[in-house]
């Protein structure tokens, strides 16, 4: 993951500072790329941990085609909870805490109907885009697309519908991704590459969330469609690291990548059937790095 730290150390070196919608201001270039080999393990970072649980639990959400919290409350994971709680706190007044938010969503269902939905989201829109005319099932249509004709050019699953971004709690920062199948070596499966685009990069937090995702997601589809997972490339355009993390930034680029960790995928029969258990990573642990947190 040399390739990551390369990167956070391109933008501290070439970067502009801006304002930002947050207030917090950023320091950002426009336009990157990163490229990872999996077979030479999983892109997991080894420099500071990174909170795979939540990656899974995500995912699954996603695959899903959830768009309201409460699951993701449920399995205590947080990371859409600021979006729905602000707006509650709009229009209510009411002083909660996001402790007594949470709670109330994850057991009052009526609650968390009215008030824990992000609107037209990843999961809608990669299980459930709304045409014109018709309904898409992106997923479904790219896992047979991966089997039925694995050399076609139109592996594409869009999270950006132009008539929906104003609906969304959040537009997608990472908002399409491709697949790209090719011959593997002699007497073995081909194999399956992906490219995602990502509009905003949060680099220090996000991008290393994102990465692991997209590599988890990989590895599933590759499963689905009896493929060997090869490649991930991540193409940024907005990349930037906030002014108040340029501090963690710094201290992370003076640790040493490890070695990669393994992914075991337990396998399924069907993408929707995977579960947060399907999912262990092997040898992360132990790497020092992960042993000295890094605040935020």
């Amino acid at each position: 993951m040399r390739s990551y730290l390369d990167y956070l150390q391109d933008i501290l070196d070439n970067g502009t500072k801006h304002a930002d919608r947050t207030g917090t201001g950023t320091i950002r270039v426009f336009g990157r790329q990163l490229r990872f080999d999996l077979t030479e393990g999983f892109p997991l970072l080894t420099t500071k941990r990174v909170w795979m649980r939540g990656v899974t639990e995500e995912l699954l959400w996603f695959l899903r085609g959830e768009t309201n919290i409460q699951s993701l409350v449920q399995a205590d994971v947080s990371i859409w909870t600021d979006w729905p709680l602000q707006q509650y706190r709009e229009a209510t007044g009411a002083d909660i805490s996001q402790e007594a938010f949470e709670k109330q969503i994850a057991e009052d269902d009526d609650f968390a109907e009215k008030w824990g939905d992000l609107g037209p989201v990843y999961g809608k829109q990669w299980r459930d885009f709304a045409g014109p005319e018709r309904r898409v099932d992106q997923i479904d249509r790219l896992v047979e697309g991966l089997r039925e004709d694995p050399q076609s050019r139109r592996h594409v699953v869009s999270a950006w519908h132009p008539a929906q971004v104003d609906d969304m709690a959040l537009p997608p920062c990472h908002y399409a991704f491709q697949c790209f199948v090719e011959e593997g070596p002699p007497g073995s499966p081909d194999r399956l590459s992906l490219l995602w685009q990502q509009r905003s990069v949060d680099s220090f937090l996000g991008l290393p969330f994102n990465i692991a995702s997209y590599a988890l997601l990989t590895h599933m589809l590759a499963q689905q469609a009896d493929l060997t997972p090869h490649e991930l490339i991540f193409h940024g355009g907005d990349c930037h690291i906030y002014q108040n993390h340029v501090e963690q930034v710094k201290e992370q680029l003076t640790r040493e990548p490890y070695e990669r960790p393994r992914l075991r995928l337990h396998p399924q029969d069907a993408l929707d059937n995977y579960t947060p258990n399907d999912v262990n990573i092997e040898d992360y642990d132990h790497h020092p790095a992960l042993s000295a947190p890094i605040a935020v």
